[in-house]
């Protein structure tokens, strides 16, 4: 399949051959920033084992954390749709925002005025060095969508993503949507 250029915004779904690599194996990554610099993402589908409250003691609410990927992982990020709360919001595209004031986020959930399924906590982060991610991309690590999936981005129901990602690209892909995560198990 040929890919098409990565954007802002764009899906990066892991191909099936990453088997393995344990960040990023049927990952789906949420583009957030692309430029000269670099390419920064947020692993949408792989929830961790504690909730925001056990990270943060503040914070009362108990929302699920993903890993947002394999770098700077002792830093907690997120996105969320609801800029009007939360000054300093960087808009990726879609009503999708990233960051902003965290007092305004920690006040806002602890006063109940968030839910779940507006806002979405990423420890650490998914990044490419300038020409990383194209050589990846040419290496057949990766496939670039567009993002239909704007309205749910934030929601708990995105664990499934990959596989119906791998369904919708069809094909061979969709062979792969119902095959166990390690092959041996086959």
């Amino acid at each position: 399949m040929k890919n098409k250029a990565p954007e802002r915004g764009n899906l990066l779904v892991s191909e099936p051959s990453i088997i393995g690599d344990h960040s990023f194996s049927r990952s789906v990554v949420l583009l957030t920033e692309f430029n000269t610099d670099g390419v920064v993402g947020f692993i949408l589908n792989k929830p961790l084992d504690c909730t925001l409250d056990q990270l943060i003691p503040e914070i009362s609410t108990e929302l699920e954390v993903y890993q947002g990927g394999p770098v700077d992982t002792d830093n907690l990020y997120f996105l969320h749709n609801i800029p009007e709360l939360i000054p300093d919001s960087h808009l990726i595209e879609d009503g999708i925002y990233w960051g902003g004031d965290f007092h305004a986020v920690s006040d806002l959930l602890n006063n109940g005025l968030i839910s779940g399924d507006e806002i979405k906590f990423f420890l650490g982060y998914s990044g490419w060095e300038t020409n990383q991610l194209s050589e990846e991309l040419a290496g057949n690590s990766w496939v670039v969508v567009e993002n239909t999936d704007s309205k749910n981005i934030l929601s708990n129901n995105m664990h499934d993503i990959w596989k119906k990602k791998m369904k919708k690209l069809g094909g061979e892909y969709e062979l792969w949507s119902n095959a166990p995560e390690n092959p041996s198990y086959n």
